[in-house]
């Protein structure tokens, strides 16, 4: 028994090319993702030797948004506040945030960088930065806007369906840090 032929739809492709298509995409993504990953990994260790890349990610959040709550900085990356508060008391035991009263409420806190937080966050970042400059920096800049352009919107086609949005896009917030 023989498949029956798929008809091309107005755009004249196929769902076997659609599905063909999205296969590649999800492999390119999984790939990417992986690799991402292991940069964090590789990162996260640059700041501390025992830091796992979740922490990592905190630190980059609290140094972009500032003073924070905890529930906000676990609304900002999806996840738990248990899971959060665990990387947060790890961050403080090595001296990368504090917590402080919220001026705003004298009974809840925010998390914020240390200087030595700060410091170090900054020399990782440059070193991140570079890492981009040498794998992307003999793209022609229009490619560059185009794959940014891409994941822009591929990351708001998640941020629709619920994902949490990016923060860094909000005025006077620096999305490079």
């Amino acid at each position: 028994m023989s498949n029956p032929a798929v008809e091309p739809d107005a755009s004249g492709t196929t769902e076997n090319s659609v599905d063909a298509a999205l296969r590649t995409v999800e492999h390119q993504i999984s790939l990417f993702w992986r690799r991402g990953r292991a940069l964090s990994q590789q990162l996260s260790r640059e700041v501390h030797p025992d830091m796992e890349p979740a922490a990592y990610g905190l630190l980059t959040v609290i140094r972009r948004e500032g003073p924070i709550r905890l529930t906000e900085l676990a609304s900002c990356i999806g996840v738990g506040k248990p899971s959060v508060s665990r990387q947060i008391a790890f961050l403080e035991s090595i001296g990368l945030v504090s917590k402080e009263a919220d001026p705003l409420d004298g009974r809840a806190q925010t998390i914020r960088l240390t200087p030595k937080g700060e410091e170090k966050m900054h020399q990782v970042q440059d070193a991140r930065r570079e890492v981009f400059r040498e794998r992307l920096g003999e793209w022609p800049v229009e490619e560059l806007q185009t794959l940014a352009a891409y994941m822009a919107k591929l990351n708001a086609t998640y941020e629709r369906d619920g994902f949490p949005k990016d923060e860094a896009n909000r005025p006077g917030l620096n999305p490079s840090t």
